[in-house]
């Protein structure tokens, strides 16, 4: 379900942004999910909002995306690290290579 947003998004230049990126990251990841507008000259170029805001109102898991966040932290593999993850896909790599030589010599 969208969660809406209470306040408007704050309009800023690109030079407050660049100079208090921190502070304006803190404020969209808060509990008030704040937006804000970045303008250059005037002319409105990016949205700076929280991740959360995003997913829950731009652009909300999918049932099945859902369904595969919900397998992966039952197995626990939710908590893998990028050097697990590439170990994982080169073992299954070196799998599918071997089943298809398997296959070729097969034939």
């Amino acid at each position: 379900m969208r969660q809406r947003q209470t306040a408007a998004p704050k309009l800023i230049s690109a030079l407050s942004a660049r100079t208090q990126f921190g502070q304006i990251m803190r404020r969209a990841s808060g509990k008030k999910r704040e937006r804000f507008i970045v303008d250059r000259r005037g002319d409105p170029k990016v949205v700076i909002m929280g991740i959360e805001d995003y997913l829950a109102n731009i652009a909300p898991e999918s049932e099945i995306m859902a369904a595969l966040h919900a397998e992966a932290r039952k197995k626990g593999t939710d908590q893998m690290s990028m050097s697990e993850i590439d170990k994982e896909i080169s073992a299954y790599r070196k799998e599918r290579a071997l089943k298809s030589a398997r296959n070729q010599a097969r034939s």
